[in-house]
């Protein structure tokens, strides 16, 4: 399994690597290498016919799930229905969720989890343009 490492760090700021997603197995947290406070982010893989070995719900945190690479089946109570790279699924709160990998190349993905209801503003909404000189 590969291991996150922070790569830069400042007071408003952090940088964070699971390195190259070709080859990533296993499961990788990274709230607590970036100092998140607002969700949890995980990248996943699932190697050709594996499943997560456990169904499981959240009671205060929705999922989202990022499909990075490779195709599957995602169930979420008893409803199945496929998945493949470019899929995008949300699950709520209460409700039992598993994947499964069925293609040949293993299933790559991010699952981002906050809290449901959370988000008040966004995009524009919470955004605003600032002048600022570019250093890049």
């Amino acid at each position: 399994m590969s291991e996150i490492k922070v790569l830069d760090k400042g007071d408003k700021f952090a940088h964070a690597s699971i390195g190259s997603l070709h080859g990533f197995e296993g499961k990788q947290f990274v709230k607590d290498a970036t100092g998140a406070t607002s969700c949890e982010i995980s990248f996943g893989t699932l190697p050709t016919g594996e499943a997560v070995p456990f169904f499981h719900s959240h009671k205060a945190n929705e999922e989202n799930y990022i499909i990075l690479s490779g195709a599957g089946k995602f169930q979420v109570d008893d409803e199945v229905f496929d998945i493949a790279e470019g899929s995008v699924v949300r699950v709520s709160t209460g409700s039992d969720r598993n994947l499964r990998c069925t293609s040949a190349e293993p299933l790559c993905y991010i699952c981002i989890q906050a809290k449901e209801g959370s988000l008040g503003g966004y995009t524009m909404t919470d955004a605003e343009i600032t002048e600022r000189q570019s250093l890049l």
